[in-house]
C-alpha cells in the first residue's frame, strides 16, 4: 500500500517537481485549489472532504481541521494503543505534509497606513462590526492561515514519524535526500526545526499587525516581539573572537542598511556595518539638494562638510582630520561623480557610501582591489524606529533619536543676537553633535567641522579636545553642544578661541551663570530645549 502525502499549498511554484518525485510511492491527499493542481499536473488525488466524509464549510474557511487528518498525522507508530484507535476509526496514515501558509506577510506589507487607520477608525466609530467598513482588516484577517498552521505544528510534532515541508524551498533538498533513502528522525527533526520557526514567524507578524497601535509613541509597550532573520553571517564580531551577523526584522520588507548593494571591494565586516550606519545616518540629515559629505572612524566623525558639489564637500570634510580620515569610512549624499571619486582615491579608505555611483567614478575605484563601495539609494532612516541595546539579563529600548529643529524653532538667550552669516554653520554643528558619542563637542566654520571633542567623562575635556587642532584664524566659527554647559568655564574656553556663537540644548540650573559669561565676553547662544545625548 502506498503512503500518502497530505499537501496543501496556497504557492504552488516547485511543487510539480516534488509530486513527479513522490507519485510512485505516494498517494496524495488534498483541498480544492491544490487537488485541482495536482489532478492537472495529471496525477491522482483523493479529496480532504472524502477523508473527512465532510464538506469543506465557511468559504473554506474550515477543510482540514478534523480528527480523521490530525489523527493520521499526530498518531505514534510505536504504541498499540495509537494503533488501535487509528483501525477503530479507520484513519488512514498519512507520512509526509506538504503546506505553506497564507500569505499573510505579503499582503499586509502592500497595505498603507492610510488603510490601516481608515479601518481601525472605522471599528471605533461602529458598534456593529457587519456594518464597518473593514476593507483592509477584513483583507489580512482572511489571510491567516488557522488549518495550515495546525498542520504544520502536528507534522513537526511527529517528527519520529512523518516528515514536514512548509516552503518551496526546501522541495529540492527533499528530493536529493528521498532519493538517496536519507529520510530518516534526524532529518526530519531539521525539518521539523525548521517548521516550528516558520509557524513562530508567521505568528509574529500577525502579532505585529494587530498590536501596531502598542508603540513606543508615547509609553514603552507591556510585550515587545523581536523576530530577527539572517541577512549576512559575518567573518567575527567587533573582534576576532566573537560570533557575529548581520540580521533584519523578518516581520518587515524594509531591510535598511542589510538591503544595500555591495558594488566592489572585501566583504563588510562588523565594524565597517557600524560605522556605515553612524555615517550614513549622519549624512542623511541633508537632503541632496544640499551636497554633504561625511568620514567616521571608530563609529564617530572626524569630517563633516556641505558644499556646493560633492567632490567639494568631501575635499572639504577631509581637510578636518586628514590622520584620522586614513582608513575612514566615508558617507555622501550624492552620486558619486568621476571628480569625487578622483578625490576618493588619494587616501586609504575602508569605504565609501552613497545614493549612486557613476560608470567613470566606478572605473576609478575599483582599482583600489579592497576599498567596499556601497549603493545604498532606497534608505528610508524614518523606519528604524528602535535602538536597541543588550546589558546583563535584559535589553535597553527607546526610540532612535529623529530630533532636530529648524532655525526658527531655537531661542537666542543672549543679549548678543546670532549673526545671520552664522546659521548656517550652527545648524551644521547641531546636527553633527547628534551623532557624536557623549559629552560631545563639534566647532565649525564655513561648512565643515574644525574640531570634534567626543566620549569625555566631562564636558571641559571635549570642548578642549574640540578647540585643540586649531592652528587657523577660528574667528568666525560656531560651537555645538550635545547638552547643557553646567558651568561657565566651557565658555571661557570657547571665547579664549574667539568662538563667535553657541548652540547648547540649556536646562542647567547655573543657565543663568553661563548665559551671562557669554554677555560679558561677546558671545551669541542659542538654545535648542533638545538634548542629543549618546551613549
Amino acid at each position: 500500500m502506498k503512503k500518502k502525502a497530505l499537501i496543501s499549498v496556497s504557492d504552488k511554484s516547485k511543487l510539480e517537481n516534488l509530486l513527479e518525485c513522490l507519485a510512485d510511492e505516494y498517494e496524495f491527499i488534498s483541498s480544492s485549489g491544490t487537488a485541482k493542481f495536482i489532478k492537472e499536473a495529471g496525477y491522482p488525488v483523493i479529496e480532504v472532504s472524502d477523508v473527512t466524509n465532510f464538506p469543506e464549510i465557511l468559504s473554506g474557511r474550515v477543510k482540514t481541521l478534523h480528527p480523521k487528518i490530525f489523527g493520521g498525522i499526530l498518531y505514534d507508530r510505536n504504541k498499540s494503543e495509537h494503533l488501535d484507535d487509528m483501525d477503530a476509526n479507520t484513519i488512514l496514515s498519512i507520512d509526509l505534509v506538504v503546506v505553506n501558509l497564507y500569505p499573510f506577510k505579503d499582503v499586509v506589507s502592500k497595505m498603507s497606513e492610510a488603510d490601516k487607520k481608515e479601518a481601525a477608525k472605522s471599528l471605533e466609530a461602529s458598534s456593529d462590526s457587519n456594518t464597518a467598513t473593514l476593507t483592509a482588516l477584513d483583507k489580512a484577517i482572511e489571510n491567516i492561515d488557522i488549518g495550515g498552521v495546525a498542520l504544520i505544528r502536528a507534522a513537526a510534532k511527529n517528527f519520529y514519524h512523518v516528515s514536514v515541508l512548509c516552503e518551496p524551498g526546501q522541495y529540492e533538498d527533499y528530493i536529493l535526500s528521498y532519493r538517496e533513502n536519507k529520510i530518516n528522525p534526524a532529518y526530519r527533526l531539521k525539518l521539523a526545526s525548521k517548521a516550528f520557526k516558520h509557524t513562530a514567524d508567521y505568528d509574529s507578524a500577525i502579532t505585529d499587525f494587530f498590536t501596531a497601535d502598542a508603540s513606543f509613541e508615547e509609553t514603552a509597550p507591556q510585550n515587545l516581539n523581536l523576530n530577527l532573520e539572517l541577512a549576512q553571517g559575518l567573518r567575527y564580531g567587533e573582534n576576532p573572537h566573537q560570533v557575529a551577523g548581520l540580521y533584519t526584522d523578518a516581520n518587515s520588507e524594509y531591510k535598511g542598511l542589510a538591503g544595500a548593494r555591495q558594488l566592489h571591494g572585501k566583504e563588510l565586516s562588523f565594524n565597517n556595518i557600524l560605522d556605515l550606519h553612524s555615517a550614513w545616518s549622519m549624512v542623511k540629515e541633508y537632503e541632496p539638494e544640499i551636497p554633504c559629505a561625511v568620514i567616521v572612524k571608530h563609529n564617530n566623525p572626524c569630517g563633516v562638510a556641505i558644499a556646493p558639489s560633492v567632490s567639494q564637500a568631501f575635499i572639504e570634510a577631509l581637510s578636518c582630520d586628514t590622520v584620522s580620515a586614513f582608513g575612514g569610512i566615508v558617507a555622501l549624499n550624492n552620486t558619486v561623480d568621476a571628480a569625487t571619486a578622483n578625490e576618493l582615491s588619494q587616501i586609504f579608505l575602508e569605504a565609501v557610501i552613497a545614493p549612486a555611483f557613476s560608470e567613470e567614478a566606478l572605473a576609478i575605484l575599483t582599482q583600489k582591489k579592497n576599498i567596499r563601495l556601497i549603493e545604498h539609494a532606497n534608505s528610508d532612516l524614518k523606519k528604524n524606529n528602535l535602538d536597541i541595546k543588550s546589558v546583563d539579563g535584559a535589553f535597553l529600548v527607546q526610540t532612535t533619536n529623529k530630533e532636530l529643529l529648524s532655525q526658527d524653532e531655537i531661542q537666542t538667550v543672549t543679549q548678543k543676537k546670532i549673526d545671520e552669516s552664522y546659521w548656517v554653520d550652527l545648524i551644521l554643528a547641531w546636527k553633527v553633535v547628534k551623532h557624536c558619542k557623549s559629552n560631545a563637542i563639534v566647532a565649525v566654520q564655513n561648512g565643515k567641522t574644525i574640531g570634534v571633542g567626543v566620549g569625555q567623562s566631562n564636558r571641559v575635556k571635549s570642548v578642549q579636545d574640540a578647540l585643540a587642532k586649531f592652528d587657523l584664524d577660528t574667528r568666525g566659527a560656531v560651537l555645538a553642544s550635545d547638552a547643557f554647559f553646567p558651568f561657565a568655564d566651557n565658555v571661557d574656553l570657547a571665547a579664549q578661541n574667539h568662538i563667535a556663537a553657541i548652540i547648547q540644548p540649556g536646562g542647567s540650573v547655573r543657565d543663568d551663570e553661563v548665559i551671562k559669561a557669554c554677555d560679558d565676553l561677546g558671545i551669541a547662544m542659542a538654545f535648542t530645549g533638545i538634548r542629543h545625548f549618546k551613549h
